[in-house]
């Protein structure tokens, strides 16, 4: 009888994990960059917002963008505009992240640095309860001083 139980639960667990993954959420199938990634900047589009209320804004409930950095770069740098107040929620292999737009940024929400090898969920929201157009660039160029 244990032993019954125990092959319904591990593979009903293990269906349940490969479900609740968030980039078999992603609307769209991860976008992948590397150290000589073709276009600079990679430009995504999409609706900000969403249902979930969160720390980071009005959220989607699935990633709105799954971004696969294929090995570890030293600078990439990450900007989201929208016409409201866009909110950026990473979830990667370096942890959660939230960024929020602000004045020093220009109304965006950015940022930058070193992104380890990975795969990274996009939470794009707002901090309104609206929805608005947004663009998301993604590029290895520093901006100029």
């Amino acid at each position: 009888m244990k032993m019954h139980r125990l092959f319904t639960v591990v593979p009903a667990a293990l269906a349940m994990n490969l479900v609740f993954t968030d980039a078999n959420f992603a609307k769209n199938p991860p976008s992948v960059i590397n150290a000589k990634f073709r276009t600079e900047p990679l430009v995504l589009n999409g609706n900000s917002g969403g249902s979930v209320a969160s720390n980071c804004g009005n959220i989607p409930a699935e990633p709105s963008q799954v971004i696969k950095v294929e090995e570890s770069l030293p600078y990439l740098r990450v900007t989201v505009e929208s016409q409201g107040q866009p909110t950026l929620l990473i979830n990667g292999p370096g942890g959660r992240f939230c960024i929020q737009a602000d004045s020093y940024s220009g109304g965006k929400a950015e940022m930058s640095g070193f992104w380890p090898a990975g795969e990274y969920s996009f939470y794009i929201g707002e901090s309104s309860k609206r929805q608005y157009n947004y663009t998301l660039s993604i590029s290895q160029q520093r901006p100029s001083q």
